[in-house]
């Protein structure tokens, strides 16, 4: 097992698959030359030149467009968006295109394309640069979503969304790109809709995604010294999404608690928590809780972006609201 870095996970991941499919090529602002913006890119144009791993202008709708049209004409994209706020600017050519072109036209086209790149806040980055968005495209069929957190999630899922005949918006986080994790030498691939249990425990099921997991399982740990064992899972993948394995976990727990970054209308975790009351109503001994963004648009302070964001003691205080230990 290699321990290394999530932009290096990706980097691997892109690498492998432009050696093994000649069809697969990376676009997007700073890609090449500058080896990416996060460095998730290093190496890839001086092994595959620039007809693989192409730098683009400020202009994301037009090469989000040009890749949606490779991808109509065989080859694989994987657009690079250097911050998903950036992908609203693209957003018409993703709902309107990439998502519905297979359906459009009865199958004979497919979109086989990945958008990727960091999603939700960072540090200090102001209310247009620090948004989450999976809800966005989550509600839209046609569209896989997928969130990592993990060196070793970020890889296979990203194989896997590489070879999918389906458009995928695969969001990183810029946070965690230096967070390290074993992954293996070997090759793998993780199956897209497939959670995983971060954390088993008997008390209270936690579910969270991307930049939430950290934060669920600093929560987890603090749970633990007040006598509450919480299994922590992260969905990894949003559209489509493993009821399953969540339902199984409150099945069990007979308590659910929501962890992520996100704001809470309308979003992901509305979602989460109205098929766990309408899966397993009779197993909940408590409503649903969560912890998430607060519902304002984000400031630029530190001190006023920390009171918005999902700490490890407003998810201590959910889990503890649906363990009635408040």
């Amino acid at each position: 097992m290699a321990n290394i870095q999530i932009r290096e996970a990706i980097r691997d991941a892109m690498r492998e698959e432009m050696r093994r499919d000649e069809r697969v090529f990376l676009m997007g602002e700073e890609v090449g030359h500058y080896n990416g913006a996060y460095k998730a890119s290093e190496g890839l144009l001086e092994e595959f030149g620039e007809r693989r791993v192409v730098d683009t202008p400020i202009v994301e709708t037009g090469f989000a467009g040009v890749g949606i049209g490779a991808a109509m004409c065989g080859l694989r994209p994987i657009i690079e968006f250097m911050t998903f706020n950036f992908s609203a600017v693209a957003f018409d050519q993703i709902l309107n295109n990439a998502s519905k072109i297979r359906h459009m036209t009865n199958g004979q086209f497919s979109v086989p394309i990945v958008f990727r790149g960091p999603n939700a806040a960072a540090h200090m980055l102001g209310s247009t640069h620090s948004q989450a968005f999976e809800a966005f495209y989550a509600h839209i069929p046609g569209l896989k979503v997928i969130a990592v957190a993990t060196a070793y999630d970020a890889k296979g899922l990203l194989k896997s969304a590489i070879r999918d005949d389906n458009p995928v918006i695969f969001l990183e986080s810029e946070l965690m790109y230096s967070k390290r994790g074993e992954v293996p030498e070997e090759e793998y691939l993780i199956e897209i809709g497939k959670a995983d249990i971060k954390r088993p425990g008997a008390d209270v099921t936690v579910v969270t995604w991307g930049q939430g997991v950290p934060v669920a399982l600093d929560a987890a740990a603090l749970a633990e010294k007040e006598g509450i064992d919480a299994e922590v899972i992260d969905l990894r993948t949003l559209r489509p999404l493993d009821d399953a394995a969540v339902i199984e976990s409150v099945k069990k727990t007979n308590r659910c608690a929501l962890v992520y970054h996100g704001w809470p209308y309308g979003g992901v975790g509305a979602e989460v928590a109205t098929r766990v009351q309408d899966l397993a109503f009779d197993w909940l001994d408590a409503p649903v809780a969560r912890a998430c963004y607060e519902d304002v648009p984000f400031a630029y302070a530190e001190n006023l972006e920390n009171l918005s964001l999902p700490s490890p003691e407003r998810a201590l205080a959910a889990i503890k609201k649906v363990c009635y230990r408040t």
